[in-house]
């Protein structure tokens, strides 16, 4: 039996993957091990998605191959999304990988690692179109969170996205299979379940009948004891209904918080993108969720220098930002990817693209100290994560706050205070950007 270390790159969905490789390597007999150094094989779970997370990726290797040189690692497998787009490239440009493993084959990740142990290259790429095939996961999120990977894929085909290519056609896991990861989550002490796929919004629309099924998931994950905290993610704007805006609105358990990517306002660009909606509509929804769901604080993802957007555009997709004054909003510079139609067509210089995107992030960022200004002086529920030991404080998240994606708030605190546990804190000011507060009485 070997020790095999992993690494795991990119978004959370990718994050899940790897959890059931280690899952399956561990239930095989190997050591599953929390450092890469000292390991027989050392899995590195990339993103290939854009350009920042390629160059990650690549370092990742790199940095992994010195350990190697150095003697401290044995053998190196690289999967995910990277090994699937630069099948050829990677084992030739790259002699310190010894073997790779396609999106349509991690769950060959035993057999990969017992081969590449026997001196065997390792090549394999199943069909990315595959059914999920269902297993447990040992999780790297702290005990008190997870993610709840719903569906695997995406079938929209926005222009400048590779993930189609990479991840194949749009497949939801069955129903009763993601109530019973649900519920050993719930059993093993996860209070915040975070509902994730490339779209959410499309679950079940690709079995049978084509209903939308996240409305009734979403019921019955809130009949689950041990969960506080339902979170949803990555909701597609068209995808979402009345059925669906009742469920968040109506359940306690659900959070007041989406995640809706919508990547610019301008409907020339959007047509273009071949995302569906426009400006006029992207409005009226932010205006419905806003009425229906009280207390709602929204999510968006901006790419700035897509194709077609010149200084008009742009000035449009700062006005929209400024008058929808949406919470929470992440801005990057269009990365144009070869294989997806965008990267032909006529786009704005890089460095402009950077420059937008850093307007976009100044805009938000007042935007931002103003939400946070109007909160001081309330008292808010905050799920702790943790102790800070350089600030000497505790810190932790409310509803509006997604793991690693949003701010935290930093608690002061008499007694100590269990990590998972759920505190109300008076919010007394804002440090470095996030918000400060004390525990208070509920």
């Amino acid at each position: 039996m070997a020790k095999i270390g992993f690494i795991s790159l990119g978004c959370a969905k990718n994050q899940v993957d790897c959890e059931r490789m280690m899952y399956r390597v561990q239930e095989a007999g190997h050591t599953v091990c929390a450092a890469v150094a000292g390991c027989d094989v050392v899995v590195i779970n990339t993103c290939g998605f854009i350009d920042s997370a390629k160059a990650e990726a690549i370092d990742s290797i790199l940095q992994t191959a010195a350990l190697k040189d150095q003697g401290l690692v044995g053998k190196i497998l690289v999967t995910g999304c990277l090994s699937q787009r630069y099948q050829e490239e990677i084992l030739k440009e790259m002699p310190e990988v010894d073997g790779i493993l396609g999106t349509g084959s991690y769950t060959e990740i035993v057999p990969a690692i017992e081969n590449l142990l026997k001196e065997t290259t390792v090549s394999e790429f199943g069909s990315i179109d595959t059914p999920e095939q269902e297993t447990g996961r040992i999780l790297t999120t702290p005990e008190h969170y997870a993610y709840l990977k719903i569906a695997e894929g995406c079938d929209n085909r926005c222009a400048y996205c590779i993930i189609p290519y990479l991840r194949g056609k749009y497949r939801s896991r069955p129903l009763d299979n993601v109530l019973y990861e649900a519920r050993m989550l719930a059993d093993s002490g996860v209070k915040e379940l975070i509902v994730v796929a490339q779209d959410t919004s499309r679950y079940g629309t690709d079995f049978p009948g084509h209903k939308r099924l996240l409305p009734e998931l979403l019921r019955q994950l809130c009949r689950i004891d041990g969960f506080h905290w339902i979170r949803v993610h990555y909701v597609y704007p068209d995808e979402i209904d009345d059925e669906l805006i009742d469920v968040i609105a109506s359940e306690p358990k659900i959070v007041k918080y989406l995640d809706i990517p919508i990547q610019h306002c301008n409907s020339d660009i959007l047509k273009r993108m071949n995302r569906r909606g426009d400006r006029a509509f992207l409005e009226a929804l932010f205006a419905k969720l806003r009425q229906r769901i009280p207390g709602l604080v929204l999510r968006t993802s901006i790419i700035t220098g897509l194709p077609g957007e010149g200084e008009a555009e742009f000035a449009e997709l700062c006005e929209f930002l400024r008058e929808q004054r949406l919470e929470r909003a992440g801005a990057f510079p269009f990365s144009p990817e070869e294989g997806t139609p965008a990267a032909k067509m006529e786009y704005p210089d890089a460095s402009v693209a950077q420059a937008r995107a850093e307007m976009v992030e100044t805009i938000q960022s007042g935007i931002m100290e103003d939400h946070n200004s109007a909160m001081i002086g309330k008292t808010v529920e905050v799920l702790v994560d943790g102790y800070d030991e350089e600030y000497g404080q505790y810190f932790g998240r409310t509803y509006a706050d997604s793991p690693e994606v949003d701010g935290k708030v930093w608690i002061a605190a008499e007694e100590p205070v269990s990590e998972g546990s759920f505190v109300m804190v008076r919010i007394d000011g804002i440090l470095d950007g996030d918000l400060s507060g004390y525990i208070v009485e509920e």
